[in-house]
């Protein structure tokens, strides 16, 4: 008998964390593993702000597919849509050539892209924080505009450049301004005609509070923090419209800028909308044991997915954090193994471990176990965590040794140049386009079936 073959879509926290599960559940002889992903590693997300700011090296966040996983084979794509009835996934690869993966059992792990809500202009200007190369593009931005204000002779175009402007009072947005801020500041001293009282930095929400899920206390310490070091925050306001060189917000003010970093906000990967699913607010319906209802076979997790949070009794979905895309993988991999061996499925249900708030320096804020902290307490309890979470004793050496040389030697405030001649803005970096729709994969399938049939057809001897 042949072995079931088993397709995680997504190399991310979900689609990795399940990977490994089966890889140590499941023997090599019970079931064929392979992962659709674009990119050979796993990006450990939560300090991407760190890579931006040049505290950590990227390659210290990547972790290696090739380290991880030992028996999984990797196809390196992108999946752009999947078939449940023919359970065939048509592929992308990275060298533009398409290919179609057949599948018994298959995990939508496809994660989330950043969500614009069809703002006029943010797409096409502002800068994304969702990708390993959108970090490395925004470091080496901001370095640029204080090499072009300190060029210009333009008091104008030098206040322009100098003014950052960051939407998004999350994790993301607050850690990324945070650290943005104080690689800006530092670098200033650098040169010659830039004052550290020059640089403008603006945080702005939407929300009424900064991170509500700290709570309020801790709210108002990361706010009062980061007003403190110079940051304008503006709660309740959001951005209008957007342009090459100025920014529209809602409370009427117009900023004239050459920075927008957008990280308000995530929507479910475009790949869900190739499948004649239920949705709930653009993630796929699933059941507490994350199988997708009505299809045989699927399974999905992660942000792509609304899990039942059964820990707040089953009516909310869970968030889409880290925290929970790990343990989801890990479940998930539980339930496909068990459905391999014709075993009971698991419900998903989580414990909180707390919140984690890393804003340079000494200024964090987290509540580990439901514990508030603040300063110097907070900063060894989130990296300490980010260590913990990180998958392999390499990347945290690698980590950990980044912080200490940073905190001895500073920054040398380069940029690669690596990007120079390509926009870095949301439209360009994430790749949201080319996905099928329904009709077009049903269609991809039955032209492969028909291929494969008449193959079989002309082989020797039928």
């Amino acid at each position: 008998m042949t072995r079931p073959r088993i397709l995680i879509v997504g190399g991310g926290f979900a689609g990795i964390a399940c990977a490994r599960r089966l890889e140590r559940v499941l023997a090599p002889d019970e079931a064929e593993l392979a992962v659709v992903t674009p990119l050979g590693y796993e990006l450990y997300l939560p300090l991407l702000p760190q890579v931006a700011a040049g505290v950590l090296t990227p390659q210290s966040v990547a972790v290696s597919l090739r380290r991880v996983l030992r028996r999984t084979r990797i196809v390196p794509g992108a999946a752009l849509g999947v078939d449940p009835e023919a359970k065939v996934c048509v592929v992308r690869l990275i060298t533009e050539q398409e290919v179609h993966e057949r599948y018994d059992l298959v995990v939508l792990a496809s994660g989330s892209v950043t969500r614009s809500f069809d703002i006029p202009g943010v797409p096409e200007h502002a800068h994304g924080m969702k990708t390993l190369a959108e970090a490395v593009a925004m470091r080496d931005h901001v370095i640029s505009q204080l090499d072009l204000a300190d060029a210009t002779e333009d008091p104008g175009e030098r206040e322009a450049r100098l003014r950052f402007v960051v939407v998004g009072g999350g994790y993301a947005g607050t850690e990324t301004a945070a650290y943005l801020q104080r690689l800006t500041l530092a670098a200033a001293r650098r040169y010659p005609r830039l004052r550290p009282e020059m640089i403008e930095w603006h945080l702005v929400d939407i929300a009424p509070r900064l991170m509500p899920e700290l709570g309020d206390h801790l709210g108002d310490k990361a706010l009062e923090l980061l007003r403190r070091r110079g940051i304008q925050v503006a709660l309740g306001v959001s951005v209008a419209s957007a342009g090459p060189d100025s920014v529209a917000l809602t409370d009427g003010r117009r900023m004239s800028t050459r920075t927008l970093l957008w990280t308000a906000g995530v929507a479910a990967s475009p790949l869900i909308s190739s499948m004649e699913a239920q949705t709930v607010r653009g993630r796929l319906a699933v059941t507490a044991e994350l199988t997708v209802p009505g299809l045989d076979g699927v399974f999905a997790l992660g942000d792509a997915a609304a899990v039942p949070d059964l820990a707040t009794g089953g009516d909310a979905v869970c968030p889409p954090t880290a925290q929970h895309a790990l343990r989801q993988g890990r479940t998930a991999g539980h339930n496909v193994a068990a459905r391999v061996r014709g075993q009971r499925l698991r419900s998903y249900r989580h414990r909180d471990l707390g919140l984690v708030v890393d804003l340079g320096g000494f200024g964090s804020v987290s509540r580990p176990l439901g514990i508030p902290l603040s300063g110097f307490p907070a900063q060894v309890v989130a990296r300490g965590y980010h260590l913990l979470a990180l998958p392999t004793f390499v990347a945290r050496a690698r980590v950990a040794t980044n912080w200490a040389l940073h905190a001895v030697a500073g920054d040398d405030f380069v940029r690669t140049g690596f990007l120079a001649r390509q926009p870095a803005t949301i439209r360009e970096m994430e790749h949201t386009r080319g996905y099928l729709t329904p009709d077009e994969v049903r269609a991809v399938s039955a032209s492969t079936e028909h291929q494969q049939h008449d193959l079989s057809a002309r082989a020797p001897g039928s």
